[in-house]
């Protein structure tokens, strides 16, 4: 029998890298050689870093000989025409493969920084972010009435298919933004409502009036406080959610494996988010204004005297129907711009960590922004109507 013996051949160690210098009147002549790679430059910076001209204008750089180039030896080989150049000298290279020619010329454009801008003056530089400002949000708010049409489709395509609706989503949607918000919406707004009695009274009191403090209340709870403060609330914490929750999946690719397997992201992710807040905001908001009464309420019965059936019989006579639905009317208009916002945003995160956090604080400031540009134009809009 006869056995065959296996020898492992490994790979030759690369060859030192190797400085020759000479002189030719002049001429400085530098010549390099063996293998300038990671491994082998280190012993050699020293010595490019000690070259001394000696009286010579013109340099030249001999790579004819040299077996290996990588990354790290055309960084050396830059760096010490870098400053050759810097002394005043002309530098010329020779001998390059054009392989190491063009790896030396990409090493030389990364390092090369770009000039500095030009300084323009304060006036010029506002009107500059002025415009760029500007221009911004002209384009997000196209890219917004863009979105907005396709989520009226999607919902107009639900209203005659509802079974493209996906009602697990939905009920999920439903307890994450509105059951689990009672809570803290309940505990603002009647902080809101002691905070409006305590400051009423005292006001009112310099005139006798304190009584009116129930008025006070009831109008200011339910035409404003109440669904404003929910509002607010519900962009915070809901929105922002949404944001997070969908630019998560965007950076996971999960929104584009949707469109690979043929599903609309915006019926998947968007109209289940949308439908929940126009449920949840208005029953939030009649809750709110419920804790708000409460906290007034408490406040009188505490400062002014005024027992439970007294405040109840003020408020009655004080508050008339139309106030409470002026109110309410809102909360399903917030709510669509919430959801809007924080569906939107959340599309528009790109493929990193870092745009997940950028998007869901451009989604809650756009949110809370829109909701008291909106309460104002109702209230002017009220008041024009004459509610």
């Amino acid at each position: 029998m006869s056995s065959t013996a296996t020898e492992t051949v490994r790979p030759a160690a690369p060859s030192a890298a190797r400085l020759e210098v000479g002189r030719e009147g002049e001429l400085l002549r530098l010549r390099l050689s063996g293998a300038w790679v990671t491994r082998t430059v280190g012993a050699q910076d020293a010595a490019l870093h000690a070259l001394e001209a000696g009286g010579a204008t013109r340099v030249e750089l001999d790579l004819s000989a040299v077996e290996a180039l990588d990354t790290a030896g055309a960084w050396l080989v830059d760096r010490t025409l870098g400053e050759l150049r810097r002394r005043g000298l002309q530098v010329e290279v020779t001998g390059a493969a054009p392989e190491r020619q063009a790896l030396l010329d990409k090493v030389e454009r990364r390092r090369a920084a770009p000039p500095p801008p030009k300084r323009a003056s304060s006036l010029l530089g506002l009107l500059e972010e002025l415009g760029r400002g500007a221009a911004d949000v002209g384009a997000t708010a196209k890219e917004l009435t863009a979105f907005l049409g396709q989520t009226v489709l999607a919902l107009a395509r639900t209203a005659v298919r509802p079974a493209r609706l996906r009602g697990i989503s939905l009920v999920y949607h439903l307890e994450k933004v509105g059951l689990d918000a009672l809570p803290i919406v309940g505990l603002l707004a009647f902080l809101i409502g002691v905070v409006l009695a305590y400051q009423g009274s005292d006001q009112l009191a310099r005139f006798g009036a304190e009584i009116f403090t129930v008025n006070l209340v009831g109008v200011a709870v339910l035409r404003e406080m109440g669904v404003l403060i929910t509002a607010i609330i519900v962009a915070g914490r809901s929105g922002s959610a949404f944001t997070a929750q969908i630019g998560t999946m965007k950076v996971n690719q999960e929104v584009d494996a949707m469109y690979t397997i043929g599903l609309d992201p915006v019926d998947v992710l968007v109209l289940p988010r949308l439908l929940a807040l126009l449920i949840a905001l208005p029953l939030l908001t009649f809750y709110a204004n419920v804790m708000g009464l409460l906290g007034g309420a408490v406040m009188a019965t505490v400062v002014l005297d005024i027992d439970l059936l007294s405040f109840v019989r003020q408020l009655r006579d004080a508050v008339e129907l139309m106030t409470f639905w002026v109110g309410m009317i809102k909360a399903p208009v917030f709510a669509f711009v919430i959801a809007l916002i924080g569906c939107y945003e959340g599309l528009k995160v790109s493929s990193n960590a870092e745009s997940v956090g950028l998007r869901t604080t451009r989604a809650v400031v756009e949110a809370i922004f829109l909701v008291i540009v909106l309460d104002a134009l109702f209230s002017i809009f009220y008041s024009v109507i004459g509610v």
